[in-house]
Formats: C-alpha cells, structure tokens, sequence
C-alpha cells in the first residue's frame, strides 16, 4: 500500500482533508498526517518511508529529499513553488508538481479588496476615489491575472497586461489591450497587479525604474512573492512621490521601515492570505491528491515542474 504524507505546518481545513482522505481510501492507498509541526527533525521523520508528499508552504529542501528514501513525487498544494528544490527533487528521481488555478479565484478576489480598501484610504472617514474608470495592468497573465481581469471588468475598469509568455491573442480575446513592452504599461496604468513568479530573471526587476514611470496617484498591488521587489527603489519612489501607493500580501523585509515612513499609504496584510479561503483551501488540498494518484495509476506528468 502506498503512503501518502500530507506535511503542513498551515493545515487544510477539516473538509478538505476528509475529502483528501476518502480519495486516497478510494484509491487503496494510505493517508499520513503531520501538521503544525515546530521542527524540522519531525518532517524529516515523517518523509522516511512515504511514496508522496503533499506540502503547502513548508519547505521541501535537498536535506528533506534525501531522507525520503521512497518518495516519488511531491505536489504543492497552490500555485508557487519556489518552496522546493527542484534540482534536488530531479537528483532524487523525484517528479515535483503545483496545482495551478486552484486559488486563482481567491487570489483575485483579494487583489480587488485590496484595492478598493486602499482606493477608500484603509476606511479612515476621509474620501476616497472609485477605481471606475481607472486602468489596472496585470503583470503577468496567468491564472491569478485571467481572474483579476474578470473581476475588474466588472468594476468598470479599463484592465490591459502584460505577459511575453502568452500570446496577444489570448490576452486579446478576453478583451483587454496586450503591451509588447512592460515599460509601455507602467506608463500607462494607475494600478499595477503582480502575479509573477520569483526566479532569476524576476528578483528585484520590480524597481525604481519601472515605477517610476507610473502615472500620478501609482497604486501597486503585489500578492505574488516579495522578492521581486526592489525594496530600495520602492522606499525612493515613495520617499520621492507622496501620491505613490503600496500594497502587499507578503510583508516586505523592510516592513518596519515602510510603516514608519508610509504608514498611511502602504497596507500589509498579517500573513500570506491570498488562497486563505476554505474554497481554495479544498480545491488546491483535492487537486494534489488527484495529481498523486493520477500519476500512480496512469503516469500522468501533467503538472510536472522539474
């Protein structure tokens, strides 16, 4: 019987592993939990003798992968996965996959809130402005952006992208202008949404230079990853620009800074919140396990990342 080791220092939701469980149960395989775990000598334990492991945001490193003397493939419960060694799982004849567009929706919804919150000066009585009317770029139209399209089309916004990886057809077919040129879309845009991925070619490209051709009242919206932005260029922009907004899913590393000199026009929200809704929750927990015995039972490599 294959074991399958769900390690999760942020557990699913209770219906998200009764679902897990009783695809597995289904399948004949075995369902291991370990959750809220304090160290890493307790994953390390757990991996030793199991055929999968499905993790959300814990950190599935070459140490991890060489303790796991059966596993076969490790799926991510989300969309990024710059929280395991791809090289490492590749040595170890391990298949890494994510399960892309199972929070998309979450994401976006959140990508909205935020923008109508700090449209409305984080609700502090004074008046505010409506996004009516005001062009959005999506930078990087996967399917976190697709969803952020959708939704901002309903608030009556004019929504254009940017994405060199996705064909102006697509991006045009679902009604938004395509920019061949990020830069040209920084000029443009009065909202900024970042869906891009942390990797060599995207660390810190988030930078003063780019920002600094958005037009007046800026507001950029990251719930992507942090390290893409250039820290230092964004303190300059703000330091240089009062009318320049930022705001994040993931707290920056210099958070203390920003709120000491910007606190009334940054908002960081306490955690990484994006997929935190029991809807994502489910689809992102039930969609690794069906990626786990697909590729069991019929090799399925869909998803594979490595």
């Amino acid at each position: 019987m294959k074991k399958i080791l769900i390690a999760t220092v942020k557990p699913f939701a209770t219906a998200a592993i009764e679902q897990m469980k009783a695809l597995l149960d289904e399948a004949g395989y075995e369902m291991l939990l370990l959750e809220k775990y304090e160290d890493k000598q307790a994953l390390l334990d757990a991996v030793k003798d199991v055929d999968a492991l499905v993790v959300r945001s814990d950190k599935v490193t070459e140490e991890v992968l060489n303790h796991a003397e059966k596993l076969k493939i490790v799926v991510r419960a989300g969309a990024g996965y710059d929280n395991i060694d791809l090289d490492a799982a590749t040595k170890n004849n391990v298949v890494v996959m994510n399960t892309p567009g199972q929070n998309a929706n979450a994401v976006a919804e959140l990508v909205l809130g935020l923008m109508v919150m700090m449209a409305r000066n984080k609700y502090n009585g004074k008046s505010g402005t409506e996004l009516k009317g005001k062009t959005l770029g999506i930078h990087a139209y996967g399917n976190v952006g697709k969803n952020v399209a959708r939704i901002a089309k309903g608030f009556e916004m004019n929504v254009v992208a940017y994405d060199p990886y996705v064909s102006s057809e697509i991006v045009e077919c679902d009604g938004l202008k395509d920019y061949e040129n990020v830069e040209d879309m920084y000029r443009d845009a009065q909202y900024i949404s970042l869906h891009i991925p942390a990797n060599e070619q995207t660390i810190k490209s988030i930078n003063y230079d780019l920002l600094k051709l958005m037009p007046e009242n800026a507001v950029l919206i990251n719930t992507a990853r942090k390290e893409i932005i250039d820290e230092d260029g964004l303190l300059k922009i703000m330091t240089e620009r009062p009318d320049f907004k930022y705001i994040s899913d993931i707290a920056p590393d210099k958070k203390e800074e920003f709120e000491s000199r910007f606190a009334d026009r940054i908002f960081f929200t306490p955690k990484k919140m994006g997929a935190q809704t029991a809807e994502a929750n489910i689809n992102a927990g039930v969609a690794a396990v069906k990626q786990i015995i697909n590729f069991f039972e019929k090799n399925d490599l869909t998803y594979k990342l490595n």
